[in-house]
């Protein structure tokens, strides 16, 4: 099991950008296939992105794609998101998950067994 801590949210405009990190430990994060997840009040937790053991396979849900970017280094036990031209609509609370059974990315949150706290991302019109 990996313990997941994420950091980077905040208050932002609408178009500006912000790059979240989930510091793992525990556990080398080279086993662990990532993926980060959304939820507000009003809505369930939903798939954003997701990466491969090695980085070299990605996907991302339709909302996110061409503005958010997935990535990770396992050398320092981190995975990261980067999310540009940001829309009052990407306001929620991400979460990174990650899960070590997996041999590819998914997109079900169900798959993943590990999950961080979360962390805020507020964007404003």
């Amino acid at each position: 099991q990996v313990q997941l801590v994420e950091s980077g949210g905040g208050l932002v405009q609408a178009g500006g950008s912000l790059r979240l990190s989930c510091a793992a430990s525990g556990s080398a994060l080279d086993d662990y296939v990532m993926g980060w997840f959304r939820q507000t009040p009003k809505k369930e937790r939903e798939f954003v992105a997701a990466i491969g053991r090695g980085g070299g396979s990605t996907f991302y849900s339709d909302a996110v794609k061409g503005r958010f970017t997935i990535s990770r280094d396992n050398a320092r036990n981190r995975g990261y998101l980067q999310m540009n031209s940001l829309k009052p609509e990407d306001t929620a609370r991400y979460y990174c998950a990650a899960d070590q059974r997996l041999q590819l990315p998914s997109t079900a949150r169900q798959d993943y067994d590990d999950w961080g706290q979360g962390t805020q991302v507020t964007v404003s019109s």
